[in-house]
């Protein structure tokens, strides 16, 4: 299956040292070979880099682990297609606009036997993967719920995805991530877990290739930086491994729905 990747932190922040580690899960430590994406939010914009390449051979995705983007929300995916052929178009994360906002979205699992359930509204899937379907699903559901102009308070609507996630978890396995911008959710289906790093800041070390980093160098003492993947990302800290059909949300990197 995919992994995912993501971060919620509350200053600009580079993901270079996490997206190195997941990059060599797409070719070298990891058998996700059919293309990887990565979405950054820098205010209400947003920019994606996708390539249908292996993330460890991809000239892109060399870029971004050279090239320290900073922001506050950031989505990555590294995918092992078994819905829809490896094209550029089946590659995760994808976008839409709601609310006059960028949501991005990106999935981990395989679902059956959802093609009546899929039926395209205002929402329509690009590609051919059950991934995009079931995002544009969502979408769907949300403007039915909500309306056309978002609700004052936007708990209610992660609220009501969480109950929209749980049912797709009943058609397979279904570990998401989804943002608006400002907040991000993950719904866990199997495999997902979180680290929430503040100071005192202190070193780790990258599980799938030999690099370390001293956070305490990188940040300041009120840097709150929230990294979410499918599996760990290093070997000495201690990643909070969320259960089947948990869910959480993160504001500026701190823990807003446990």
């Amino acid at each position: 299956m995919c992994e995912l990747l993501a971060m919620s932190a509350n200053v600009p922040t580079d993901i270079v040292f996490s997206f190195t580690g997941l990059a060599e899960r797409g070719g070298v430590t990891g058998p996700h070979i059919d293309g990887w994406g990565i979405t950054f939010y820098e205010g209400k914009g947003s920019r994606t880099f996708k390539d249908a390449r292996p993330s460890s051979e991809s000239h892109i995705a060399q870029l971004i682990k050279s090239y320290p983007i900073k922001s506050e929300v950031v989505i990555s995916h590294i995918r092992q297609a078994n819905r829809g052929c490896v094209s550029l178009e089946n590659t995760h994360p994808f976008t839409r606009e709601l609310w006059g906002q960028y949501w991005t979205y990106a999935h981990n699992g395989q679902l059956s036997d959802y093609e009546s359930k899929f039926t395209g509204k205002r929402f329509n899937a690009v590609g051919d993967t059950d991934s995009e379907m079931a995002f544009c699903w969502i979408m769907d559901q949300v403007v039915e719920k909500f309306g056309d102009a978002a609700p004052d308070d936007m708990l209610v609507v992660y609220r009501f995805v969480a109950t929209l996630a749980d049912e797709l978890r009943a058609l397979g396995v279904f570990n998401m991530i989804l943002s608006d911008g400002e907040h991000l959710m993950i719904f866990c289906s199997n495999n997902l877990c979180y680290i929430t790093r503040r100071a005192p800041f202190g070193k780790a070390k990258l599980i799938d290739t030999d690099v370390v980093v001293d956070f305490n160098k990188e940040t300041t003492p009120n840097d709150v930086v929230t990294v979410i993947a499918t599996r760990p990302l290093t070997k000495d800290e201690q990643w909070n491994v969320l259960g089947a059909g948990e869910w959480k949300l993160f504001k500026k990197g701190e823990l807003l729905i446990a």
